[in-house]
């Protein structure tokens, strides 16, 4: 029995790291000393023959090793909680933490409104939504689920499509008034780019129109790594922006911006992404948050469909 306790304080304390980034966090989850923490992933080094962490003065990253092996006691125990939620009471209501990542701007604009109708349809789940234009680390942050723009590059998330993502150009009318409408990509490189320098920044717009390419390195006198800050530069005619199209649709309805090149596509355009861990359980909160947003994407992007716009109680698209 005392081994089978030892070797249960080891795991815990590997999937606890793993979540915290650090001793000092992990033993205060664990409500431990640091060097217990310590010396209880060393004892299960030991025992594995193997490097579960590296080590540094500021911090301790999971060796990938130590990744893999952390993902599975994640899964183990999401198969155990999921157990437990469907034992008790039929499944009737959620319990636990639920872990969300949304893109930051996106996320605040289109999918912040409509959380707190999942919210009540679930009053016992703890939800926590972390909001950063980054990719965050599902896994190694302890996310159960995250939304994600573009292209996917990581082989260890299952993924699914809510929707296209489609970039798109905007000025205001002043601006164009100022400095003329570009007739063609092309002509983007005598006009004012507003270029954004966050985590997910591309350096060149490659845009085609039929069998027709260009590509341009778009320059400018504006930089941020704010998306909301881009827009409201542009509307006040400082120059041209480029984003999702999700972005800028309220802009386009009510005129204070202009859609350019409607007829050119980003090549980088993607789309919408549902993702989550690599799992072979998947627990009960996490299923009925994917079966929710699924929902809710069903019937279209929601600012392109007004039904939706009405569901999620956002202004008009």
């Amino acid at each position: 029995m005392y081994l089978e306790q030892a070797r249960t304080d080891e795991l815990a304390a590997l999937v606890a790291v793993a979540r915290e980034g650090s001793f000092v966090a992990a033993a205060a989850m664990l409500r431990r000393h640091p060097t217990i923490v310590s010396k209880r992933i060393a004892a299960l080094e030991r025992r594995l023959g193997v490097r579960l962490l590296e080590r540094t003065t500021r911090r301790v990253r999971l060796t990938e090793a130590g990744a893999q092996l952390a993902e599975r006691i994640l899964s183990a125990t999401n198969a155990i909680l999921e157990a437990e939620q469907e034992a008790a009471a039929g499944g009737i209501e959620l319990k636990g933490r639920l872990r969300l990542a949304f893109p930051a701007a996106m996320g605040r604009q289109w999918l912040a409104p409509a959380m707190p109708a999942f919210a009540r349809r679930y009053p016992g789940l703890d939800i926590e939504v972390d909001y950063a234009e980054r990719h965050v680390d599902l896994i190694g942050e302890g996310f159960d689920a995250a939304v994600r723009l573009g292209t996917l590059g990581d082989s260890r998330l299952v993924s699914r499509k809510l929707g296209d993502h489609r970039i798109v150009l905007g000025a205001s009318p002043d601006y164009l008034d100022r400095h003329g409408i570009p007739a063609s990509p092309r002509a983007l490189v005598d006009h004012n780019l507003l270029r954004y320098t966050g985590p997910v920044l591309v350096p060149e717009w490659r845009m085609r129109k039929g069998p027709l390419r260009e590509t341009i390195l778009p320059s400018g006198s504006y930089r941020s790594n704010d998306i909301d800050t881009l827009l409201e530069a542009a509307r006040q005619g400082i120059g041209i922006v480029g984003f999702g199209e999700w972005s800028m649709v309220r802009d386009f309805a009510a005129g204070t911006l202009v859609r350019l090149l409607p007829e050119w596509q980003f090549e980088i355009d993607g789309g919408i992404h549902l993702v989550r861990p690599s799992a072979k359980f998947t627990p009960a909160r996490t299923e009925a948050f994917i079966q929710w947003i699924t929902t809710l994407f069903a019937g279209g992007l929601p600012w392109e469909n007004q039904s939706i716009c009405n569901e999620m109680q956002v202004p008009t698209c």
